[in-house]
């Protein structure tokens, strides 16, 4: 079965440094792929590159057998490519409800039509109350995000990506920040997701990685040293001495 995501020889330089160099990886569907490396690896700069706000200097991207490596962002999320943030990006100031309205009317095309109660618009609201079910927000939609947990407002923003159904959900340190009861929401709403799409995760909570990953792929300097399953990763000595340490014990 061909992979839902694929990167081959994916390069991006800034100056001197070489943020991937040759990176190549493929993301199976409905897998938990996660993406882990010390700081500077180049971790957030693959993920800009794969969501289309960075630009890549070699190597190209696939996305459902599509080639989008030259792709804008808006058009990937059209092509089931869709991301969340490392800094929570929410429209405050808005309940949690129409967050999520936004979003879904985003992906939908539809319009509000002046003079016309946003309300008419049953099918937008539908599907953003489905949605804040999947993020376990349903009991919060009232709420403004201003009043939101840190841990809340980052389930919105996992919802705020959900809501073009995508094929591929791109998470970038979903859980930093978070305290250990919000920890646990959001590895479980992890956990949920793999049965209707694929994640592809960046994260620095080990423990969590361990839990959740069907496959692990290690990014040092911007170079991959190492992709295969949880326990391969664990008992790879590279690994070990470049980043894991006594995490993989």
């Amino acid at each position: 079965m061909s992979p839902v995501l694929a990167t081959t020889s994916l390069r991006k330089r800034f100056g001197g440094i070489t943020a991937t160099d040759d990176v190549s990886l493929d993301v199976a569907a409905h897998e938990v792929h996660a993406l882990i490396g010390p700081n500077g690896a180049g971790k957030s700069t693959l993920i800009g590159q794969l969501a289309g706000t960075l630009r890549p200097d070699g190597g190209t991207i696939l996305c459902n057998g599509l080639d989008v490596t030259h792709m804008p962002a808006h058009k990937r999320v059209a092509h089931g490519l869709a991301r969340s943030y490392q800094i929570t990006s929410t429209f405050r100031g808005l309940t949690v409800l129409d967050n999520l309205v936004l979003a879904v009317q985003a992906t939908a095309g539809s319009s509000f039509r002046f003079w016309r109660p946003a309300s008419a618009e049953a099918s937008l609201y539908d599907r953003a109350r489905e949605v804040a079910a999947l993020v376990d927000l349903s009991a919060r939609e009232d709420v403004l995000v201003d009043h939101l947990s840190h841990g809340e407002e980052r389930q919105l923003e996992v919802g705020l990506a959900l809501a073009s159904r995508p094929r591929v959900l791109l998470l970038d340190e979903p859980m930093a920040g978070m305290g250990k009861e919000e920890s646990a929401r959001m590895l479980h709403l992890i956990e949920r997701l793999r049965s209707s799409t694929t994640v592809l995760l960046v994260e620095h909570d080990m423990a969590a990685v361990f839990r959740l990953a069907d496959r692990i792929t290690v990014l040092v300097y911007g170079r991959v040293i190492a992709s295969g399953k949880p326990d391969e990763i664990r008992r790879d000595r590279e690994v070990r001495e470049a980043y894991l340490g006594a995490a993989a014990s």
